[in-house]
C-alpha cells in the first residue's frame, strides 16, 4: 500500500509541475531526475494500481492543486497547458483500462462541442483534458457541430453536462439554436449546459438560457463538482 500511495503522490506531483517526461520541468520547479508520469503510470498499472485510483488521487487530486494554484495567482496559463499536456498523455496509457459502462469509475458525463461553423478547438481541447484528469467521462464532439447533432448525442449518452464552445461573434448565435433545438426535443432539463469561449459572458448565457457560463476548465470542474454532490446529497 505504501508504495501504491508514493506512487500515486508522486504523479500527482508530476502533474502540478507539468512534467510528463523524464527531462522535463527540471529547473524551473527544482524537480529532481525522477521518473515523469509515462513511466509512473506505466509503472503503477503494472503492479496493479486500480485505474480509479490513479484518475482520482493522481490526476485529479493534481488538477485541484494546480486549480488553487491558479486561483491564487501563483500559475498563469502556460501552467495549464503543461499540466493538460501531462494530463492528457496520461489519459491516453489508462483510458484502455476504462470500462465507459461502468459509471461508478466517473463523476460525471460531458459532451463538449464547438458549435455550427466555428472550427476553434484549442480552448475546447483543455476543458475536455481538464475535465478527464478531474475524473469526468468526456466526449468531444469536436468542431463545427449542427445543433441536430448535439441534441441527437445528448438523447443517446444522457450526459450530465453539455458544454458549447464558441470563439467568434458570429458563431455565438449557435449556442442559443442548440439551446433552443434541446427545449423542442423535450431534452433541456435532463442536462446542465455550459457555455464558454472569448466572446461569451454571464450575460450572454443567461440570456440563451444556458445553466452555467464558464470562464476556464478550472471553473468549469469546479460548478461541475458542486452540481454533481449536490445532485448525489438529493439523491
Amino acid at each position: 500500500m505504501t508504495d501504491e500511495l508514493e506512487l500515486l503522490e508522486k504523479i500527482r506531483g508530476n502533474v502540478i509541475h507539468g512534467k510528463c517526461f523524464k527531462d522535463e520541468g527540471e529547473s524551473e520547479h527544482g524537480i529532481s531526475s525522477e521518473p515523469a508520469n509515462r513511466e509512473l503510470v506505466v509503472e503503477a498499472l503494472e503492479r496493479g494500481v486500480h485505474v480509479k485510483h490513479i484518475l482520482v488521487y493522481g490526476l485529479a487530486a493534481g488538477m485541484e492543486e494546480i486549480g488553487h494554484k491558479f486561483e491564487q495567482g501563483e500559475y498563469f496559463i502556460p501552467d495549464m497547458l503543461a499540466a493538460a499536456e501531462v494530463v492528457g498523455e496520461t489519459m491516453e496509457l489508462i483510458e484502455p483500462y476504462l470500462n465507459s459502462k461502468d459509471n461508478s469509475l466517473f463523476k460525471g458525463k460531458f459532451v463538449l462541442a464547438t458549435v455550427e461553423k466555428d472550427q476553434h478547438d484549442i480552448g475546447k481541447n483543455m476543458v475536455g483534458t481538464m475535465l478527464k484528469g478531474a475524473g469526468f467521462q468526456v466526449i468531444d464532439l469536436g468542431v463545427d457541430v449542427p445543433a441536430e447533432k448535439i441534441v441527437e448525442v445528448v438523447r443517446e449518452e444522457k450526459p450530465d453536462f453539455l458544454g458549447l464552445s464558441a470563439l467568434l461573434n458570429t458563431t455565438m448565435i449557435y449556442m442559443k439554436n442548440t439551446i433552443k433545438r434541446l427545449q423542442e426535443e423535450k431534452l433541456r432539463s435532463e442536462v446542465w449546459v455550459f457555455v464558454g469561449g472569448a466572446p461569451t459572458s454571464p450575460e450572454f448565457a443567461k440570456s440563451i438560457e444556458a445553466d452555467i457560463y464558464c470562464e476556464d476548465a478550472f471553473e468549469a470542474i469546479t460548478i461541475a463538482d458542486r452540481l454533481i454532490g449536490g445532485r448525489r446529497e438529493a439523491s
